[in-house]
């Protein structure tokens, strides 16, 4: 396995398509569980690690926020992004998960990667159609 050392820059652009879990839909009734609306942030962490997270937008299943993180990283072998609703009552509710293997980054060469992750072999989400835009450089 590649682990990665030196310094990560993330900029959390936007996601797509993002669906509300059944737990999040508990308190909704009638029409409103096919329209509900998510207030999405995203928890960044690197391995165990957290690195931040992004404000939070209101009422949209299609957020953006470009949102940019800078950390030292010793030793790292993932990435990980985990879109919360931000639950008025309670905890926030889990809506989708997003994992990128440095060792994915680190093959192409540029320790550069720029793109829409989604349900593929770098990035695990809860269902498929929702997407997340982000870019990360490598240092």
């Amino acid at each position: 396995m590649v682990v990665f050392n030196g310094q990560l820059k993330i900029k959390i652009c936007e996601a797509r398509n993002l669906k509300p879990t059944a737990w999040s839909l508990r308190h909704a009734v009638g029409p409103k569980t096919q329209t509900f609306l998510l207030d999405t942030y995203i928890a960044l962490n690197v391995d165990d690690s957290r690195v931040g997270q992004t404000s939070t937008r209101q009422k949209t299943n299609s957020p953006t926020w470009n949102d940019e993180f800078t950390t030292e990283v010793i030793e790292g072998r993932r990435i990980e992004l985990s879109v919360f609703h931000d639950a008025p009552i309670g905890y926030d509710d889990f809506v989708a998960n997003c994992i990128i293997q440095f060792e994915d980054i680190l093959h192409n060469g540029s320790k550069h990667y720029e793109d829409w992750a989604r349900n593929d072999t770098t990035a695990v989400y809860r269902e498929k159609g929702e997407q997340l835009k982000l870019t990360t450089w490598l240092f």
